[in-house]
């Protein structure tokens, strides 16, 4: 009778404290949404509202522009702002080493491979950038030069079968112009072929090779893009040095006519351009192959605003077809010839209109016809060319000679190219360490490099106001320029909540948020249940990582969370469990590619909607707005030195199982569980590995308490990895005497939530006591 008594007590007490809990949070609106995963309206609103971001860029590009059209020289001096934005998004930033043009021959075929009446064909390599040298061919003339060109093949094509060289591939107009005495040079691309690779981790990547140095370079302010532009203007450096008094051209197809567009913004030592299958609208550049993905493109440039950066230099813009590409996360399939007209419609019009032309390589020059007798460089347009470089074509008088290349030269010579790219990438990666010390806590506090203090035993504390405010600057330069970020206001926030789960110690909410008219921000709101009117808590927002959802951290029994949300509310926390946009494997991946387009990331959104939430949660009865921590793991540990980092009403952040040297995770390519061999082709960030790695973004947490939680057995990293980058910040922290503020646990596990020094740090810098 007692044990029934006792039972049924404690069961009224239940059910009342359950009847106590409403089922929706005072100051808010009822949350009506049919089921209980919101991830799909958080990323269709994100995805909607990028879209919006991305077709308002056109319209809001001019921002960026001062043209002066008075004369040609006032002109080009008012788009060399311009200009340096462009290369340096394109990522061609380094000196290029001293022109240097070599023909050679070896064990696979001779200097020379093709004698012609009129020119000779040589198999060359030039200098580019140290490590890297460009390898193609070089048509020598016989007689008088008339001028030098450069001609880009599509990175489909080799070198030899552009010039028609090899058999079943016309020689077009470029045969003409080697016959008429002009001197030629012809690159090798990095192909656009699969990656070839034993390594089972690699081939479920499925990348291809321009895709493989696109991701190691863009991490490090690099592209596959730049260096082939680089390989063209080093040869607009031999050629310039060499034979100063003749002109240059350069045309280019396919992925060659995307590099002889931009080469020809970047250098106006080139006087005439031909484009061949590229030109248009990139507002749906994103969906394009991953390979072209620039940062911050369409928020300056799109295809009428480069070639602005052309005029009033003559360029010649043929519709041809397009070389058909598909899987490569994107795909290059032929536009209308309408799209290619309307986004030429745009260039601003000055000096002489007949710069611009454009010419129909189809049959009949029907626009929207498809193919092309005349091959990709038509005689017609290559006559016109010719003349504007004061020289005519001549009558063909021979074909072009065919030879056998065999596949081992091909193959090889591509090899050397594309492992020159890596080799220089590489060097960046090794370097970039010393790069990121220099530029930060160097410059911060310059007395840390006086050496008269090394012999003392104790060695002077610095100023830690001095080192936070010399540190808002690469807070800025972090938020904006690393992470991205919106120019839009939050609207105000119009919270909605229901209630989803009770136990006797703690009600849990969903909780909707607007952040922006299409984006929402969703998270879950434990609350304990001995919440005293007018008591004011600490708050821990727990983040869950990759595919996750908030009730991961609270209710699921995921061993990698260990219901930490909840525990953390079972010891007297108000806890919040955010939602982050990383669900949905390509989906999220897709969002950051849209977004990278008008220079923002994912963690562009991610900041927005945690700056509402830290707005909202301070409205709070029960919160102390000057106790709010951050606790994340994995993806959510990412999180915690992206978001607290940058936004300063996180009080104390913990990384758990992420905190890495981020720069070598990402970029390099000697390390097999790096992200170079994943499936996460989202994570290379533009040139974060020379400016901010972990231990610099954790400098942006001082002087707020800031922790790291790694597992000996996550294979996120190593050990030696984890405690190098931290030993920098654990050094920054003592030497502004701050060094009780920072810790790092390491305990025997794996990737998951361990829940022991971390929770004492959360009591003692909450300065809330242990039950």
């Amino acid at each position: 009778m007692l044990i029934r008594c006792f039972i049924l007590l404690v069961s009224m007490l239940t059910l009342r404290a359950a009847e106590s809990s409403p089922a929706v949070l005072p100051g808010t609106k009822v949350l009506e949404y049919e089921g209980d995963d919101l991830s799909e309206w958080v990323m269709d609103g994100a995805h909607d509202f990028v879209e919006r971001k991305i077709a308002e860029s056109r319209k809001t590009r001019a921002r960026f522009w001062n043209l002066d059209t008075s004369s040609a020289a006032a002109y080009e001096k008012s788009i060399q702002p311009n200009r340096e934005r462009f290369k340096k998004i394109i990522g061609v930033v380094d000196d290029r080493l001293p022109p240097r043009m070599e023909r050679f021959g070896d064990d696979l075929r001779p200097a020379l491979i093709l004698e012609q009446t009129r020119f000779q064909v040589y198999q060359v390599r030039w200098s580019v950038l140290p490590g890297f040298f460009a390898e193609g061919l070089l048509v020598e003339p016989k007689g008088k030069v008339a001028a030098n060109l450069i001609a880009v093949p599509d990175a489909g094509q080799t070198p030899e079968q552009l010039l028609g060289m090899v058999a079943g591939h016309d020689a077009n107009g470029l045969a003409r112009l080697a016959e008429s005495g002009f001197r030629i040079v012809i690159p090798t691309l990095v192909s656009r072929a699969k990656l070839e690779t034993e390594d089972r981790r690699l081939k479920r990547s499925d990348q291809t090779y321009r895709e493989w140095i696109y991701r190691q370079a863009f991490h490090m302010g690099r592209h596959i893009i730049g260096y082939e532009v680089q390989e063209v203007l080093a040869v607009v450096d031999w050629f310039t040095s060499r034979y100063p008094a003749e002109k240059i051209g350069l045309l280019g197809h396919g992925e060659g006519g995307l590099i002889a567009f931009y080469a020809a913004a970047c250098d106006p030592r080139i006087q005439n351009t031909i484009v061949s299958g590229y030109f248009g609208s990139r507002e749906k550049v994103w969906a394009e192959p991953i390979y072209r993905n620039v940062w911050g493109l369409l928020r300056e440039f799109g295809d009428a605003e480069i070639l602005s950066l052309i005029q009033p230099r003559p360029i010649r813009l043929i519709y041809a077809p397009y070389p058909e590409v598909i899987g490569h996360k994107g795909e290059i399939v032929m536009p209308k010839f309408a799209a290619l007209s309307n986004e030429l419609a745009r260039v601003p019009k000055m000096f002489d209109q007949k710069s611009t032309l454009v010419s129909s390589a189809v049959p009949g020059g029907q626009a929207g016809a498809v193919g092309s007798p005349m091959g990709v460089f038509p005689v017609g347009t290559i006559q016109k060319f010719a003349i504007d470089l004061g020289h005519k074509v001549e009558p063909a008088r021979e074909s072009i000679g065919k030879c056998a290349v065999m596949k081992n030269v091909v193959v090889t010579r591509h090899s050397r190219v594309f492992s020159g790219m890596e080799t220089h990438v590489q060097n960046l990666v090794r370097q970039s360490e010393h790069r990121r010390d220099e530029r930060f806590v160097m410059k911060v506090i310059p007395e840390l490099q006086d050496s008269k203090w090394t012999t003392l035993k104790t060695y002077p504390l610095q100023s830690a106001d001095k080192f936070v405010a010399g540190a808002r600057a690469f807070r800025q330069e972090f938020h904006e320029e690393g992470m991205g970020r919106f120019d839009e206001e939050l609207i105000a926030a119009n919270p909605r909540s229901r209630k989803i789960a009770e136990t006797a110690n703690w009600t849990a909410y969903d909780v909707v948020l607007k952040v922006y008219p299409e984006l929402i921000a969703w998270g879950v709101l434990v609350l304990p249940k001995d919440l005293k009117p007018g008591e004011k808590r600490p708050v821990v927002v727990c983040q869950h990582g990759r595919n996750g959802v908030p009730l991961d951290t609270i209710n699921r029994n995921k061993t990698a969370y260990n219901d930490f949300a909840a525990k953390l509310a079972e010891r007297g926390f108000i806890t919040f469990a955010p939602h982050n946009l990383y669900r949905g494997e390509d989906r999220y991946r897709w969002l950051d590619r849209k977004a990278n387009t008008v220079k923002a990331t994912l963690f562009s959104f991610i900041i927005a909607q945690h700056e509402q939430i830290l707005n909202w949660l301070g409205t709070l009865p029960n919160v102390d707005p000057k106790r709010i921590a951050f606790y994340g793991l994995s993806y959510g540990g990412e999180t915690a030195v992206r978001v607290p980092t940058i936004l300063e009403g996180y009080c104390l952040s913990i990384c758990s199982g992420d905190f890495n040297q981020w720069t070598r995770k990402i970029a390099a390519t000697d390390q097999p569980f790096s992200f170079m061999s994943s499936i996460e082709w989202e994570m290379p960030y533009w040139n974060l590995g020379h400016t901010f790695d972990y231990a610099e973004m954790a400098y942006l947490m001082v002087p707020r308490p800031f922790m790291v939680e790694r597992g000996h057995h996550d294979r996120v990293g190593r050990d030696q990895w984890v405690a190098h980058e931290y030993a920098k910040v654990r050094w920054l922290y003592a030497q502004l005497g701050m060094a009780n503020r920072t810790e790092i646990e390491f305990f025997q596990g794996g990737h998951s939530i361990n829940g022991e020094g971390t929770f004492d740090f959360l009591h003692k810098h909450l300065k809330w006591p242990k039950r």
